[in-house]
């Protein structure tokens, strides 16, 4: 048994370290046409409730013209209509232009709209096509010496289904985490009369109210064809990981998170561990050229993710929280030794602080990215793959709150810690910060982000090991302490009253 154990946890510890030389094959198109039909998948290749978006047809515009012209084909023909990127990351059905059927609906993919990113040095400032991808933002304005204050974790996003979508980073200060209070204007195309062609372009402004309603709008409004984000003077970060005991988080997240710019907190329950991110810029003379890649977001094996996925379906079906333990102990260790994917000069960790531009430190994702010629490893979650296949839940609390909410959690976990081993091998619980916005559907007030991810069923009627333990978590966030949901993530449990939330009028 102990050498079964030692060896599961080896394989996982593979899992994460393999991908130092490791490149993926690039994910799949979400979209898949036959002669009939077209099907929209996410790139988990299941949606929240299993089933199928079907689409009579998909259009791949190039241009702000061949935007409006989709979106006035779809007008003129009274057709359900909605727009995907080529990533298609979000797990409820936000591009789904209808869950009754695919007759009358049409599907706008801006896979192929990624053509232009305008830098304006002067008033630091950079427009972009919708379907452009986050990193290509990102390079482009480094290029340039300037630097993007926000992004998100995973750069797996195009620039208008992240502001959609209300995606975020981690800070409470200047205009915060969250990208869509970046954005400065923004185009969108509206359904018109049959004289305006039906279908019109709207420039929406910085000083204009529709800017608060439109910048994230879950694609409801309109299609927004491009994007204008703030930018700042090029900048570089500090980061250190502080991996330590848990015994006083409840009282240390609100000063981490005034202290650190970018700083967020990562906690291990079921180690009664928590790692403290140390993250605040630094000026660009400082030395250094590091890189953030995240393990999670790191190539993979094709054979190991598939072999860890069949380690994880064999504890679900015999009930080893103990197997679950030895990932989650086999895991964390090995975070710690490379520095959870920090890279001092941009291949190895060799120790702390690690120091790098804006756009190498801010966000991750490089299992995106490889020659077409590799066919041997991918994400981890790669459908066609069979690997990872795991919930997320996203919860956003009011930062007052959030200290009871920790303790509850406590109280729970010292029932029998090890229960909580299941979310701890994948990356516990993550807590971010997230600055009080103007947007109508983006946080009133200072708040609190906590994100965790467990193992899913194949099968949606099998229940799942500690299942009990995570749903009492999800519920005494949304339920007891009146957490929102992240708006592309969760189970639909999260979304029930979401209306009664309150925001800005």
């Amino acid at each position: 048994m102990y050498y079964f154990r030692w060896l599961l946890g080896f394989l996982h510890l593979l899992v994460w370290g393999s991908i130092i030389l490791v490149h993926a094959i690039p994910p799949p198109d979400p979209v898949q046409c036959n002669q009939t039909i077209c099907t929209l998948s996410n790139s988990y290749g299941a949606w929240g409730d299993r089933k199928d978006c079907s689409v009579k047809s998909v259009v791949y515009p190039t241009t702000e013209e061949e935007l409006r012209s989709a979106v006035a084909h779809a007008n003129k023909n009274k057709l359900k209509v909605k727009v995907v990127s080529k990533f298609s990351h979000t797990i409820p059905k936000l591009a789904c232009p209808s869950s009754l059927g695919h007759h009358d609906s049409l599907l706008i993919s801006t896979a192929k709209y990624d053509s232009s990113i305008e830098i304006d040095s002067v008033n630091l400032a950079v427009t972009a096509d919708a379907g452009v991808a986050l990193r290509d933002v990102i390079d482009k304005v480094e290029e340039a010496g300037l630097s993007l204050a926000a992004a998100p974790y995973w750069e797996g996003v195009s620039v208008a289904g992240m502001i959609s979508t209300g995606a975020h980073g981690s800070s409470w200060w200047g205009k915060g985490g969250a990208v869509h209070d970046h954005v400065i204007g923004l185009s969108m195309i509206v359904p018109g009369n049959e004289s305006e062609g039906y279908a019109k372009v709207k420039q929406i402004g910085a000083q204009d109210q529709l800017l608060n309603a439109a910048k994230v709008s879950l694609g409801i409004l309109g299609v927004i064809s491009k994007v204008k984000l703030s930018l700042e003077r090029g900048f570089k970060r500090s980061i250190t990981y502080n991996f330590t005991n848990d015994s006083s988080i409840e009282n240390n997240f609100m000063e981490h998170g005034k202290k650190y710019e970018f700083g967020d907190i990562t906690w291990y329950p079921s180690k009664h561990t928590a790692v403290y991110r140390y993250d605040s810029r630094v000026p660009m003379e400082t030395p250094g050229h590091g890189i953030n890649d995240f393990l999670g977001f790191q190539s993979n094996e094709i054979l190991i993710s598939k072999s860890v996925r069949a380690s994880e379906k064999l504890f679900e079906s015999t009930k080893s929280v103990n197997g679950e333990c030895t990932l989650a102990d086999t895991t964390l260790w090995y975070k710690k030794q490379i520095g959870n994917g920090l890279k001092n000069n941009g291949q190895i960790f060799t120790g702390y602080p690690v120091v790098g531009r804006q756009g190498k430190m801010q966000t991750s994702g490089s299992c995106l990215y490889s020659p077409k010629t590799r066919i041997d490893a991918s994400c981890a979650w790669d459908p066609r793959i069979k690997g990872l296949f795991f919930y997320e839940s996203t919860a956003i609390f009011t930062a007052t709150k959030f200290g009871d909410f920790i303790k509850d959690v406590k109280k729970l976990r010292d029932l029998k810690p090890e229960n909580f081993c299941g979310i701890d091998h994948y990356n516990g619980f993550l807590i971010r910060y997230i600055k009080a916005s103007k947007a109508y559907l983006g946080q009133s007030e200072d708040s609190i982000v906590v994100d965790f991810n467990y193992y899913r069923a194949d099968e949606a009627s099998t229940p799942r090991l500690n299942q009990d333990v995570m749903e009492e978590v999800e519920q005494m966030a949304f339920f007891k302490y009146g957490a929102r949901p992240h708006w592309a993530k969760n189970r639909n449990l999260a979304f029930l009253k979401v209306q009664s939330h309150p925001r800005p009028p």
